[in-house]
């Protein structure tokens, strides 16, 4: 569904998971900072308000949004995380750049959940313009920050689902 038919702040907070026992990384790019730091502060304040402790918040900045993966992947290398979120904003604009960098971010991202076995969670804004970042990040539609901690939650709970149902074979 394209979010401009969805509030991406909207989600039945009595299904969400607590957050209390997850700890998360949040990577965000700079550039855009009007955008990203407005998606970090919805995130952020997402996490805290379903019982994510604070401490268990680590957070790095990079350039931009095309150091998203390389950042998650040194921030999980330095914190035993349950989820790392990526926050970015690429505005299309006059040339054809977001398509090399979104693509790449998505596929770095999809990399480390694979070879880490943990949620790497895209946060990234995909705009033609700047007024639909502005819209996304706090605005009319909602704020993607908010998604993307929800996403972690979920995603982290599921971990911790599907591991405790696994069968045992063999010696514990």
């Amino acid at each position: 569904m394209a979010s401009a038919l969805k509030n991406l702040s909207s989600y039945d907070e009595g299904q969400l998971p607590s957050a209390e026992e997850f700890t998360f990384g949040i990577v965000v790019a700079d550039w855009n900072p009007e955008i990203t730091h407005a998606l970090y502060e919805g995130c952020y304040d997402t996490l805290v308000k379903h019982g994510a402790k604070e401490a268990n918040i680590h957070t790095a900045q990079v350039p931009g949004s095309f150091e998203l993966p390389a950042g998650a992947k040194m921030m999980i290398d330095k914190h035993k995380l349950d989820a790392v979120i990526c926050l970015g904003c690429v505005i299309k604009g006059e040339t054809s750049h977001n398509e090399y960098i979104n693509q790449a971010v998505a596929s770095g991202l999809t990399n480390l959940s694979m070879v880490y076995g943990k949620p790497f969670i895209f946060g990234v804004l995909t705009p033609n313009t700047e007024e639909q970042a502005r819209d996304r990040a706090g605005g009319k539609h909602g704020n993607k920050g908010v998604e993307a901690a929800v996403t972690a939650i979920r995603m982290a709970a599921l971990k911790v689902s599907l591991k405790a149902a696994q069968p045992r074979i063999g010696f514990s």
